[in-house]
């Protein structure tokens, strides 16, 4: 997996029955992204003194069900803004391109 800068911004969010963890990754932090043959994995580095790092696997059908409620929710009615659009866009045609070759 290779670093890229976080751009934007990340926040996670775990409850369990006796505590919560919420961390965010800023653009001091970078993020890993990587396929296999089970599935994806994300993870968000936030680097320094208050040093984390939050790891996601989905396998496949589960990514694929993650994409297609977000396109639902979004052709319902909770619209990207025209800033973030655009990056989402070129995005999800190279996902598409690379699926298709």
């Amino acid at each position: 997996m290779t670093k890229r800068p976080i751009v934007d911004r990340a926040e996670v969010g775990i409850d369990f029955p006796d505590k919560s963890y919420l961390g965010s990754f800023t653009r001091h932090s970078a993020f890993e992204a990587a396929a296999d043959h089970e599935g994806v994995t994300i993870r968000l580095i936030r680097p320094g003194t208050e040093s984390r790092q939050a790891d996601i696997h989905l396998h496949y059908h589960l990514f694929a069900d993650v994409l297609d409620e977000l396109a639902g929710a979004i052709a319902a009615g909770h619209p990207v803004d025209e800033a973030h659009r655009g990056p989402l866009l070129a995005a999800a045609r190279h996902l598409a391109a690379a699926l298709e070759s």
